[in-house]
């Protein structure tokens, strides 16, 4: 089974700063290119920090705030340095957080949600910034045609699964929810059937209604599952 990975969704032409730039022009490009984020890559193209939208808003939130408060604590204290930071080095957040190409979206959405990031770069494996992948361009996956989720399904659960008796399966597909029909040999196989769909890209629901010749498991559900 094919799994889309962060190379299918990714932007490629990513729009990134040197360490050298200055505050002003970080926020010329993200204002002028509507970017949240964007990375800073050294003369190798190795990505050294993510500068945010929040990290340059330190110099508007701590202007004129020269003294630091009593019992400071170090994120603050961090917050504060960005304030009076002239460059893309001085304000980004580094280590950055990045993927690796041919990442899982899956995967790519888990680092997101505990990083709190909307966006990651995408680098290869020495570490040179190869693209970028957002929230949006995760949810492309939930695009795809149901004629082609549909195929997808067929080849390459039931054709794999079954072997011989593929054709007694239906497949309908409408609006990324898959409904299964027909007939197969045992409840395992058809408990097995279920998980793999749902791991096609693009699959939002899956309603089993799929009979068994020989019930071989005391599992029991609902019949309706949800992708994660």
């Amino acid at each position: 089974m094919t799994a889309w990975k962060v190379d299918d969704v990714m932007t490629e032409a990513v729009v990134s700063v040197q360490p050298a730039a200055s505050y002003r022009e970080v926020v010329d490009l993200l204002i002028g290119h509507r970017f949240s984020a964007m990375p800073v890559v050294d003369e190798y193209q190795h990505v050294t920090g993510v500068i945010s939208e929040a990290d340059l808003l330190r110099k508007i939130e701590y202007a004129g705030d020269e003294q630091p408060r009593l019992f400071e604590g170090r994120r603050r204290r961090g917050e504060r340095a960005k304030a009076y930071a002239g460059t893309a080095a001085d304000l980004m957040s580094a280590p950055p957080v990045v993927v690796l190409t041919g990442t899982p979206i899956a995967s790519a959405a888990r680092v997101m949600d505990a990083e709190n990031v909307k966006r990651l770069p995408v680098v290869d494996d020495l570490g040179r910034l190869v693209g970028i992948v957002s929230r949006g361009d995760l949810l492309k996956v939930h695009l795809r045609p149901d004629d082609e989720i549909g195929a997808d399904i067929s080849k390459d659960v039931f054709d794999t699964l079954l072997h011989e008796g593929a054709d007694r399966v239906g497949v309908a597909v409408d609006g990324g929810v898959v409904r299964l029909t027909g007939e197969v040999d045992r409840r395992s196989t058809a408990n097995l059937a279920v998980r793999l769909t749902r791991q096609v890209p693009g699959v939002v629901e899956v309603i089993d209604k799929l009979q068994v010749a020989f019930e071989d498991t005391d599992t029991t559900g609902a019949g309706v599952f949800y992708v994660a």
